[in-house]
């Protein structure tokens, strides 16, 4: 399964920018973004280390819920597992 990361843009330089999400940053590139451009604040989708896609707000932050529960589900799983 592969899974894409919603983030949002905080710094741009070139084909390279810096995102964000939950307080986590990291180095994402822009390579594939060239015919859709990225702007500070615009929240894109990145998986493996590139933005594939911009998104809206609403949506990284719906996708963010849906991850919350399911990491509260997987630990409250293993917890039940070492019970």
């Amino acid at each position: 399964m592969c899974l894409g990361i919603p983030m949002q843009v905080i710094e741009i330089n070139g084909f390279t920018a810096r995102c964000e999400a939950k307080g986590v940053s990291r180095e994402v590139s822009l390579f594939l973004m060239q015919d859709d451009p990225v702007r500070l604040g615009d929240y894109v989708m990145v998986h493996v280390g590139y933005a594939i896609q911009k998104i809206a707000e609403h949506d990284a932050k719906s996708a963010w819920e849906l991850y919350d529960e399911m990491l509260a589900a997987a630990d409250a799983a293993e917890g039940t597992a070492h019970a």
